[in-house]
């Protein structure tokens, strides 16, 4: 009865936001065997970066020790705030992520505070006796005949303009009169981006959540690819026409560089935009991006808040560049929606 009193008073983050809450039926402390997607009830201890957490129904929540939080174990890799790793010890965990990711730090950047420390609580379990985890509640599978065509918005790294630029053109192809799928493939669970996507207007908003993941970090690439598939069946059920497709942080992190080395990655998506910060950036990844047969239809990102940078970007890669304007305008829009179109149909 304690803990359904603890549970009914909690802070429930984003994270958890499919948990079916009815399915808990006890909890124990052996911390030592969480994994990641496990889910974990926390008392908040003492504050350091995060000061809020992101609750399921898409608002921030003001966090004050002594609260009780649920969240999801997790890694985490965010070169701008944190690196952490799903381990949790019974003296102690931190909040790697505000949108409800619970692990070890294990670097942090040198501008920002210390974790948020959390005492883990209870692991929470099902009336057998399993562990509840993010992933009993994620989309299943739907293998469907056809998939929408994809358009991958990837980037230099972290706050490069993927996120602006997979909304705007999202915004772009709404106006144009098709039903947009805006996906998340990789990264760390948080509303942030699903919320940018769904006021842009998309149809359909997923991402590697709602394939049960808090966090792409240390997944196996076999795992992510197996959301993405999910993701996309799910758009194509909800009749999507065309998806944008975000791929977190750069093109060197762990998991997008192995996503954008394999050739699954290749042939899954018909456009590509890169995101980046001024022209040696667009330089050294579309050349980088050339040894998998990758090239950008469009530069984008800070680099296109300067004419003088886009044109020295443009330059130097033979790529032109779009501004967020560009990419919100219907024509421009429907321009990319129908040479991805045109491609997926090659390659069927």
């Amino acid at each position: 009865m304690k803990l359904a009193h603890t549970l009914d008073h909690a802070k429930w983050t984003f994270t958890t936001r499919r948990v079916e809450r009815s399915r808990i039926a006890g909890s124990d402390r052996d911390f030592s065997a969480a994994r990641s997607g496990d889910l974990i009830l926390a008392h908040v201890e003492k504050l350091g970066q995060h000061l809020r957490v992101q609750l399921p129904c898409g608002r921030p929540s003001l966090i004050f020790p002594g609260d009780a939080v649920v969240l999801a174990c997790g890694a985490r890799y965010a070169p701008d705030q944190f690196e952490g790793l799903a381990e949790i010890s019974a003296e102690g965990a931190d909040l790697l992520a505000g949108g409800g990711c619970i692990g070890r730090m294990v670097a942090r950047n040198e501008r920002i505070k210390p974790a948020t420390r959390l005492m883990p609580a209870a692991r929470l379990l099902d009336k057998a006796g399993r562990t509840i985890n993010l992933a009993d509640f994620a989309l299943r599978p739907r293998p469907s005949r056809s998939r929408p065509p994809v358009i991958a918005v990837v980037g230099t790294s972290m706050n490069s303009g993927k996120t602006l630029a997979t909304a705007q053109l999202v915004l772009g192809l709404r106006r144009a009169g098709y039903r947009v799928a805006a996906l998340k493939a990789t990264g760390t669970g948080a509303f942030g981006d699903y919320n940018e996507y769904s006021d842009s207007g998309a149809h359909f908003v997923g991402d590697f959540t709602d394939a049960g993941m808090v966090s792409t970090y240390l997944q196996p690439l076999s795992r992510i690819k197996a959301g993405i598939a999910t993701l996309l069946d799910a758009a194509d059920e909800a009749t999507c026409d065309i998806a944008v497709m975000e791929v977190a942080d750069g093109i060197f992190q762990r998991e997008t560089a192995a996503l954008v080395a394999d050739p699954w990655f290749g042939h899954l998506i018909s456009g590509l935009i890169f995101a980046c910060g001024d022209a040696v950036a667009a330089a050294g990844g579309v050349a980088h991006l050339a040894q998998f047969r990758l090239r950008p239809n469009a530069l984008t990102g800070l680099v296109s808040c300067s004419p003088m940078a886009s044109a020295e970007a443009s330059a130097a890669t033979g790529v032109p560049v779009l501004r967020k304007s560009d990419l919100a305008d219907p024509a421009e829009a429907a321009g990319f929606a129908l040479r991805a179109r045109a491609r997926l149909e090659r390659a069927a």
